[in-house]
C-alpha cells in the first residue's frame, strides 16, 4: 500500500467542487469558492486533480459499472438474497424502478465538472516546476475527462456533452459529437503524459495516468465506437479522424516501450495468491504462488483504481458483493471470505470454457466450485440468507479472502498486509486494487486489429495452451472471455461484438439449473434475448434527470414500457 494515492475529498475542495445534487446533471457550484483564488499553485491544482480522480469509482451499492457491466453479460447471475431485486433485473435488462442508475449518472458528470473547471482556471498557477510538469497534469485530467464520457456512453448511449463548467440544459449530443470529444482528450492526452518506463526512475506514481494508459485507453474507445457503430475510423472534434492504423501504432509503442509486460503466472495477478493466504490454502500451497501485488512488481497493471485503509468511503465495496453469503462458519468455507452473494457465475461460461480449454489453468484461477475438494471448503450452506440464482461456482479474481490466525480463526488478509483495521467491520477490508486495464489485454487488443495471432499466442502461452496455428475471430472472442473474466469487460464486448451475437449468447441463461433459497430452480428469463434488441444493450437514463432537464432529455429506446418493472422473486 506504499505511494497509494488516497481518494479522499480535501476540505478545500469541498469548498471549490462541491456540487449540487438538485440541479441539472449536477453541476452547479453553490459555493463562493471561484476563479479568482483556487487553484493559485501546484499544490492547489494537485488537490483538485485529487478529487477528480475521486469520481472514478461509484460505491454505491449495484451501481458501479464493473457490477452492472459483470451481472448484464452471458457470464454472471444477478445472485444475492431475494430481495436483492436491483442485479436480478439488470441481469434481465429490466428495471426496478425509474431511477435505476442515478449515482453512476451523478458521478460521471460531477468528475467532468470538476475536470472542466480545473482546466479553465489552470493559467493561475505559475508555480510549475517546469512545462512538462503542467503539460502531464493537463493529460492526466483529459484522460479522465474522457473516461467519464465514455463510461457514460458505453452505459446510456447517447448523454450531454458538457464543455465548460457553465450549467446548460442540453439534450443528448450525436454519437459522432461524444466520440469525437473522447478521441480529442485522449488524442491530446497522449503526447502529454509521462512516457516514462513502468519501473524506472523518475515513473509516475503507482495508480497515475501515463501515456501507456492513455494509449491503451484509445484502443478500447476506438474498438467500441467502431464496433459497436459499424465504422471504419473514429472521429475528432478539432476535425479529421482516428484510424485503425494509428491506434495500432499506439498498442506497439505501449507494447514495446511502456515497460508492462505479462506476470509470468495468471495466478499471481489476484489477491487470493497472497502470503497471508496460500500457505492454508488447499488449492494454491503447492502451486508456488506469490502475488505481485500493487507496486513495482505488477508489470501487468496499466490503469488502476486505488483505495485507501484511511477513508471508510473509499473501499473496494464491489469486492464484498461478491462473497460468499451469509455463512454460518467463515472457517469452515476458509478461505473464501464474507459478502453478499451477488454475482455468482453461470453454468453456461463453465461449460462453454471446459469444452473449448479444459487444461486451461485460468478456469481454476478464476473461478471455483463450493463442492470441489481442492477449494478446501468442509461445509457451504446453500440458500443462506435467502441467496437466489445460485450455481455453486464463484469468481475468485475479485472477493474477500481470508487468512488463518494462530487461534484457528480467520480473517481478511489486508488486516496483517495492508493494516486495515480488525475492528472495522468485513466489508472495510476490501482496500485491494481494481486493475482497469493490464497488459493481457493490450495484447488483445493489438491481435484483434491486426487479426494476428502473435500477441494472441503470447497470451495463451502464459495460460501454458498450445498456440494457435492462424488468427480468426472467434479464438480472439474466446480468448477475451478466458483471460478477462470477471473484469468488467465482457458485456462490453459483447456488445461490440453485434447485438445477435448478444442476443443468442444472453439467451443462454435461460433454463439453466440454479437453487433459489436452497430449493432446484431454473433461470427464467426467456425475453432477455430480445430486450437487447430493444435497447440496444443500453441502460434507462434516470427520470430525475429527465425532469430536471425539462423533457429537454428523452428516454433511451426500450424504456417506456410499464411492463419492464422486475417484481423479484
Amino acid at each position: 500500500m506504499n505511494n497509494r494515492i488516497y481518494y479522499f475529498f480535501f476540505s478545500l475542495l469541498f469548498s471549490f467542487f462541491l456540487i449540487s445534487c438538485e440541479d441539472f446533471l449536477d453541476t452547479k457550484n453553490l459555493t463562493k469558492k471561484d476563479s479568482s483564488n483556487f487553484p493559485v499553485n501546484v499544490e492547489d491544482a494537485n488537490q483538485a486533480l485529487t478529487a477528480i480522480y475521486a469520481r472514478l469509482y461509484c460505491n454505491t451499492v449495484h451501481e458501479n459499472p464493473l457490477i452492472i457491466a459483470e451481472i448484464a453479460s452471458d457470464d454472471i447471475a444477478g445472485g444475492g438474497g431475494q430481495n436483492d431485486r436491483k442485479p436480478h433485473a439488470i441481469n434481465r435488462l429490466l428495471k426496478t424502478d425509474e431511477n435505476q442508475f442515478p449515482n453512476i449518472w451523478s458521478i460521471r458528470y460531477q468528475g467532468i465538472f470538476r475536470a472542466n473547471m480545473l482546466l479553465e482556471n489552470l493559467d493561475m498557477v505559475k508555480d510549475w516546476s517546469s512545462e512538462s510538469q503542467k503539460a502531464d497534469f493537463i493529460g492526466q485530467v483529459l484522460f479522465l475527462r474522457a473516461y467519464f464520457y465514455f463510461d457514460l456512453c458505453r452505459l446510456f448511449g447517447t448523454v450531454p456533452l458538457n464543455t465548460t463548467s457553465e450549467a446548460i440544459n442540453k439534450p443528448k449530443a450525436t454519437v459522432d459529437e461524444l466520440f469525437g470529444f473522447i478521441a480529442q482528450d485522449l488524442k491530446d492526452a497522449i503526447p502529454m503524459l509521462s512516457s516514462v518506463k513502468f519501473g524506472a526512475s523518475g515513473a509516475p506514481e503507482f495508480g497515475r495516468i501515463t501515456k501507456w494508459a492513455a494509449e491503451s485507453f484509445m484502443a478500447r474507445v476506438f474498438l467500441f465506437y467502431t464496433g459497436y457503430y459499424n465504422k471504419e475510423s473514429m472521429p475528432l472534434t478539432g476535425g479529421g479522424t482516428i484510424s485503425k492504423n494509428e491506434v495500432i501504432a499506439w498498442l506497439e509503442d505501449c507494447i514495446q516501450n511502456s515497460g508492462h509486460s505479462l506476470v509470468p503466472d495468471f495466478r499471481n495477478l489476484w489477491p487470493y495468491s497472497n502470503q497471508y493466504t496460500v500457505a492454508d490454502y488447499a488449492w494454491a500451497k503447492n502451486l508456488n504462488l506469490n502475488w505481485v501485488g500493487e507496486a513495482g512488481d505488477n508489470t501487468e497493471a496499466i490503469f488502476v483504481m486505488k483505495f485507501s485503509t484511511t477513508s471508510a468511503g473509499m473501499k473496494f465495496n464491489c469486492v464484498g458483493d461478491m462473497g460468499l453469503r451469509a455463512q454460518p462458519d467463515l472457517r469452515k468455507t476458509f478461505p473464501h471470505g464474507r459478502g453478499w452473494g451477488i454475482l455468482p457465475v453461470t453454468p453456461n461460461l463453465v461449460e462453454d470454457w471446459l469444452a473449448k480449454e479444459p487444461n486451461d489453468l485460468r478456469f481454476k484461477g478464476s473461478l471455483f466450485h463450493v463442492d470441489d475438494p481442492e477449494e478446501g471448503i468442509e461445509e457451504y450452506t446453500w440458500g443462506s440468507d435467502t441467496q437466489v440464482e445460485e450455481c455453486g461456482w464463484w469468481k475468485k479474481k475479485y472477493m474477500p479472502w481470508y487468512y488463518k490466525l494462530p487461534d484457528g480463526s480467520v480473517d481478511n488478509f489486508t488486516i496483517p498486509m495492508f493494516g486495515s483495521a480488525a475492528s472495522a467491520g468485513w466489508g472495510n477490508h476490501n482496500v485491494y486494487d481494481y486493475v482497469v486495464i493490464r497488459f493481457a489485454d493490450v495484447l488483445l487488443m493489438a491481435a484483434e486489429l491486426k487479426q494476428d495471432v502473435t500477441y494472441l499466442n503470447e497470451v495463451r502461452n502464459r495460460a501454458e495452451l498450445p498456440p494457435l496455428a492462424s488468427y480468426s475471430l472467434q479464438a480472439l472472442q474466446d480468448e477475451r472471455r478466458w483471460e478477462l473474466a470477471f473484469e468488467g469487460i465482457r458485456w462490453f464486448d459483447m456488445l461490440r461484438w453485434g447485438i445477435e451475437y448478444t442476443a443468442e449468447a444472453l439467451q443462454k441463461q435461460h433454463g439453466q439449473a440454479v437453487k433459489n433459497r436452497g430449493l432446484d430452480a431454473i433461470m427464467d428469463m426467456p425475453a432477455v434475448g430480445q430486450r437487447v434488441r430493444e435497447t440496444g444493450g443500453f441502460w434507462q437514463i434516470p427520470q430525475t434527470q429527465i425532469d430536471l432537464s425539462g423533457g429537454l432529455l428523452v428516454q433511451n429506446p426500450g424504456w417506456s414500457d410499464t411492463n419492464l418493472l422486475w417484481g423479484g422473486y
